[in-house]
């Protein structure tokens, strides 16, 4: 395109600025809302992984619910607790269990149990716990330690807690670690502070526990050998899926469990919950990708008919430039070149205020620190890329129609045209 075809198509643009701006919109708007709906999936995706947090991704749980199949004289709906002996029987018949780390809880999910030093009081989850959970399920020591196998082995009445414990039962700039405070009327002895490395609700509930070595726990709450269930991670390169599997398969021969009873044990693990989460948001970003394209398309279409609309006002113009030897090809080239124009420059001002409103909001998520499950919203050079291609070849389209429009219509007939 030269500088005088530029100018010309330019000229024939300003002559209705208007409809040339409510077409431009219309294309800009289009590309704007794609972008930030490819942002807005991004940040969700970023959020929800951010919510996972630094836990293995060979790990998961197992816990024990109800049967569901009479077996060897045993009704169904027999409930069932597993206890230590069942994690050492474990530990010793399968190689491929890196970690195994038997879990109690007081007071249920998200229950609570009244903690108390000097006056002050709170009320907290309770756990019982081993040191391979920290192998499963990192957690950032601020003070002290966490537990280790020496409290396990002579049932110390210790406890590490979580750093809204500290905050809650402690003054400020007072050293906990070595204070006693009282868990149902039994004094245990700090010896860390932990920081949940989970994000949003997952690390309150985290910050808030009080952690104890599961000997003690089920020596302080009655619980004898029962554990509530276990967490537990894979040797590197096994699937956490295919260990699960084998435990519950090796549990119910134990317990006396139909091989085929599927609601005996409860599990969840870190592989299908990241692969459920990968294709969720494999789904919203071509859910957010398809409909802006389609807004992008209903602007260009608009376009299209503005053209329409600008070649039949042009009708006398055209016949005299074609009485005067212009080809239908400059006349084709002339209308594709003006819709491009448009196309063009509208996708380029959408797509840099939707980048603008993308980097400011990012701005403002990062003041506010942690964002909960939005956060850092982006969007990839080649979904803008791909987007702007799109543009362009959905514009060339586009001025086809008008342009062979034009170029139909005999110079004697438009020369007629008042």
């Amino acid at each position: 395109m030269d500088k005088d075809v530029l100018k010309e198509i330019v000229s024939v643009l300003v002559q209705n600025p208007m409809r040339t701006i409510l077409s431009m919109i219309g294309v800009a708007w289009g590309i704007f809302m794609l972008v930030i709906m490819m942002a807005a999936s991004s940040g969700l995706e970023n959020g929800v992984k951010a919510d996972i947090g630094n836990r293995a991704v060979n790990s998961g749980g197992v816990w024990s619910m109800f049967t569901s199949i009479p077996y060897k004289g045993f009704k169904k709906g027999r409930r069932f607790e597993m206890d230590m002996d069942d994690i050492q029987f474990l530990e010793e018949s399968i190689q491929e269990i890196d970690v195994i780390s038997p879990r109690c809880q007081a007071g249920g999910w998200q229950g609570g149990n009244n903690a108390t030093y000097d006056n002050n009081t709170g009320s907290f989850n309770i756990y019982g716990e081993t040191p391979g959970l920290v192998k499963i399920q990192p957690m950032n020591i601020t003070q002290g330690r966490f537990i280790n196998a020496a409290d396990i082995k002579d049932e110390r009445k210790v406890c590490s807690i979580g750093k809204k414990v500290f905050t809650t039962l402690f003054v400020k700039g007072e050293n906990p670690i070595g204070k006693y405070i009282q868990i149902n009327n039994v004094n245990v002895q700090v010896v860390g502070v932990i920081a949940s490395m989970k994000e949003g609700d997952d690390s309150a509930e985290e910050n808030e526990s009080i952690f104890m070595p599961i000997t003690a726990f089920q020596r302080t709450f009655n619980y004898g050998k029962a554990i509530g269930w276990f967490s537990v991670k894979s040797v590197d390169g096994y699937p956490i899926s295919e260990l699960q599997e084998r435990i519950k398969a090796k549990l119910k021969i134990r317990k006396s469990i139909h091989p085929a009873d599927q609601r005996a044990f409860g599990s969840w693990n870190m592989e299908e919950e990241l692969a459920d989460v990968n294709n969720l948001f494999a789904s919203l970003k071509f859910i957010s990708f398809s409909v802006g394209i389609l807004a992008l398309f209903a602007g260009i279409i608009g376009i299209g008919n503005i053209m329409l609309v600008s070649v039949t006002e042009r009708t006398k113009e055209i016949g005299i430039r074609r009485a005067l030897g212009a080809a239908p090809s400059v006349i084709i080239k002339q209308i594709i070149s003006e819709t491009l124009l448009i196309t063009i420059v509208a996708g380029l001002l959408g797509i840099f205020f939707g980048v603008l409103v993308v980097e400011l909001l990012n701005n403002a998520l990062a003041g506010m620190g942690d964002s909960g499950s939005f956060r850092n919203p982006t969007v990839s050079f080649n979904v803008v890329f791909s987007s702007f291609l799109i543009l362009i070849v959905a514009g060339v389209f586009t001025g086809l129609l008008p342009a062979y429009s034009a170029v139909r219509v005999k110079p004697i007939d438009a020369l007629r045209k008042e």
